[in-house]
């Protein structure tokens, strides 16, 4: 499997790092692309040197690279993920708008009917985030902003986190171990 990770300068990095973490653990080829506010906020939220973050990909590409193999439909991408995706970035994508290589390899997707999720981080959303998220809906996009789920009673934030990315490895048809399903009341009872 081969999937693009895009880093965009929305808060939230360390959702980007961890699935390429759990990405790489699984063996999948990945293709990072980090925008210069992505890279900004990495050093602003995280623990983690840049390239460290870098060398969790299997490719790693410049976002002024349009030339880059993931810019073009014949390349043989299975999905991508904004993981986190800014408001800018958002609105590059619904509206076409291919100013960097996350946006290309987005539209990419979106125009080769190939998955594509984006981890929208705002709040509170104004009428024009809505309609961008509205738009990138219906030309394929899955929003899927990393929200916590509190059922899973989750003892720090780093839990949190790991359910987000679960759940984006679960999207993707990826194992994932530890995510931490809803269950009825009659599941969670002990067996007698």
């Amino acid at each position: 499997m081969k999937i693009a990770v895009g880093i965009s300068g929305a808060s939230g990095a360390i959702y980007g790092i961890r699935l390429l973490e759990a990405l790489k653990r699984q063996g999948v080829e990945t293709h990072l692309v980090i925008s210069a506010w992505g890279e900004y906020t990495i050093r602003e939220e995280t623990e983690w040197p840049l390239e460290r973050v870098k060398a969790l990909a299997s490719h790693c590409h410049d976002p002024a690279d349009m030339a880059a193999p993931i810019s073009s439909g014949s390349y043989p991408l299975d999905a991508m993920v904004v993981c986190p995706c800014s408001m800018k970035t958002l609105a590059g994508i619904a509206s076409g708008y291919s100013e960097d290589l996350i946006m290309r390899a987005a539209d990419v997707c979106l125009k080769e009917r190939r998955a594509l999720i984006l981890c929208t981080r705002e709040t509170p959303l104004s009428r024009i985030h809505i309609e961008n998220m509205l738009r990138a809906t219906d030309a394929g996009a899955i929003i899927m902003p990393p929200m916590p789920a509190f059922y899973t009673k989750p003892a720090s934030v780093d839990e949190i986190v790991e359910q987000s990315v679960n759940r984006l490895l679960d999207r993707l048809g990826l194992p994932a171990d530890g995510l931490k399903r809803w269950k009825t009341e009659q599941e969670r009872q002990p067996p007698r």
